[in-house]
């Protein structure tokens, strides 16, 4: 071995006989290891029911949609509930995957207060879904749009274009300026758990 290798090698054996094993390490690793079993069974049910609600609103489609010589001819409410199945799919595949991403970044941000950036992510959760769910009650139509014979028009077709990229602009700018905003709370939550309390 080299000269820095041994000195390497000295340097961690001195800290590792300072350390003390965590008593409840395997522990951890087993309960880390029982999480992830869990998160990869419920993606894979999340993916088989959102195939099956897939496959049920084409075979619904597919039924309800006449054809004659002069094509297809769809039914307003079959764009309707295609385009609301379409945002509660977006809503619940986008959701966990910033929250995935996001823990991390809240750990870095609120590592002073662990459980503060824990706390936060969960209201963030609720106000995603909050906002999804306002969205999605606001835009839905109950009755064909007006000269439609209660069949798709181009116009209901730019409208369900409209509102898919409407909830997605919506999530992207909430989301960037949670990105920028997160960091100063993080501080100021930093700057008063160090401000001497008066007894």
């Amino acid at each position: 071995m080299s000269g820095l290798e041994d000195r390497l090698q000295e340097a961690l054996q001195r800290e590792g006989g300072r350390t003390t094993a965590s008593p409840d390490l395997f522990q951890r690793v087993a309960d880390s290891i029982d999480a992830d079993r869990l998160r990869r069974s419920r993606r894979a049910r999340g993916v088989a029911l959102g195939m099956l609600a897939l496959g049920c609103l084409a075979t619904l489609i597919a039924i309800t949609t006449p054809r004659d010589e002069e094509g297809v001819h769809m039914s307003w409410w079959v764009l309707e509930l295609g385009t609301n199945a379409v945002l509660v799919a977006v809503a619940v595949w986008l959701g966990p995957f910033i929250k995935r991403f996001g823990r991390a970044y809240a750990a870095d941000v609120f590592h002073d207060n662990p459980m503060t950036g824990k706390s936060y992510i969960v209201l963030t959760d609720i106000v995603y879904y909050l906002i999804f769910a306002a969205y999605i009650l606001f835009t839905v139509r109950l009755e064909a749009m007006p000269g439609s014979l209660g069949e798709v028009t181009a116009g209901q077709v730019e409208n369900a274009c409209v509102r898919v990229g409407g909830i997605l602009l919506i999530i992207g700018v909430l989301h960037g300026l949670n990105i920028v905003l997160m960091p100063v709370l993080g501080r100021l939550f930093s700057l008063n758990r160090r401000l001497p309390r008066d007894h």
